[in-house]
């Protein structure tokens, strides 16, 4: 994503179905950010019947074929009755939905999944299919979290580490753009980064207080040069708890977006501990955006 500007284009928008409330409420979400993008909707449910299919019977497998496509066709009805100029795709997929998900998204495609499902065969609850979709994603993934309700505050939020985070910043710049809104860039720093460094930090916080703050300058001064129409704020703030001063600011946002993926080196795809509180806690939805091959070493 480097090298990109106000150009960005954000892909198509896909989204898991299973039959719960959470999921047609990321179904809603989704239809409008298409919208936004003025790209189609496409509805995606991964019954995984190849995977069941050496121990269900054939009449079993049938009647999850027929209740995976009726859902289909009731979401599609149900979300052009409410974006009638929306067009939008179903796919019934054999795959399990995890694998569905990521293979109709491409490299540039948008997953949005709910924050719960209804658990059992064929669900996208968080913390167990949700959370893989968004943890294996090569691609950005939503988790639609808040008041079903909410009042819009017209504001994005980026979660901002340093300068590599700059892609992350240029993706919710487009979604402030997007949405006419704002873009707050909130860099947090942990003033107990390890006990090691704790002696260094009490004698020294300033110093390191206005390194954190050029990181977050460095990032905000890009943006402002290839979004030159956007109200952008920038923000430092130190914490003993990153995680918690970034779960209250979604108090004011219709929107976070921050990397989504842990770097390399460890065992299996997963997310750092910042991010798993933030897709469990936060007050809007979440938008993850991979970190690629210069992540090496960090935690988010």
């Amino acid at each position: 994503m480097e090298g990109t500007t106000s150009s960005l284009e954000l892909g198509s928008v896909i989204v898991g179905v299973d039959g719960s409330a959470s999921a047609r409420r990321a179904v809603l979400w989704a239809a409008q950010e298409a919208v936004r993008r003025g790209r189609p909707l496409h509805v995606v449910y991964g019954a995984d019947t190849d995977g069941r299919a050496l121990y269900a019977s054939a009449q079993s497998i049938e009647g999850v074929r027929v209740a995976g496509r009726e859902l289909l066709d009731l979401t599609a009805r149900t979300v052009k009755e409410r974006f009638p100029g929306l067009r939008v795709d179903t796919e019934f997929s054999r795959s399990g939905p995890v694998e569905s998900l990521h293979r109709s998204a491409g490299l540039h495609g948008t997953i949005v999944v709910g924050s719960r499902g209804i658990g059992g065969f064929g669900s996208l609850m968080l913390g167990s299919v949700g959370l893989k979709v968004a943890a294996g994603a090569r691609t950005s993934v939503v988790i639609v979290r808040g008041a079903e309700e909410s009042a819009e505050t017209g504001v994005v939020l980026a979660a901002i580490r340093d300068e590599h985070d700059l892609p992350c910043a240029r993706y919710a710049a487009r979604e402030a753009e997007l949405r006419k809104s704002s873009l707050r860039l909130l860099h947090v720093w942990n003033i107990l980064q390890s006990v090691g460094e704790v002696v260094t930090l009490l004698d020294d916080v300033e110093e390191i207080a206005s390194q954190h703050v050029h990181h977050l300058n460095a990032v905000a001064h890009r943006i402002r040069e290839e979004f030159p129409d956007l109200s952008v704020q920038a923000d430092a703030e130190k914490s003993v708890s990153v995680a918690g001063i970034l779960v209250e600011a979604t108090q004011h946002a219709d929107l976070l977006v921050m990397g989504g993926r842990r770097s390399p080196g460890y065992l299996g795809p997963t997310l750092g501990r910042v991010t798993h509180t933030l897709v469990h806690h936060a007050h809007c939805p979440v938008q993850l955006v991979p970190r690629h091959h210069h992540e090496h070493g960090r935690q988010s």
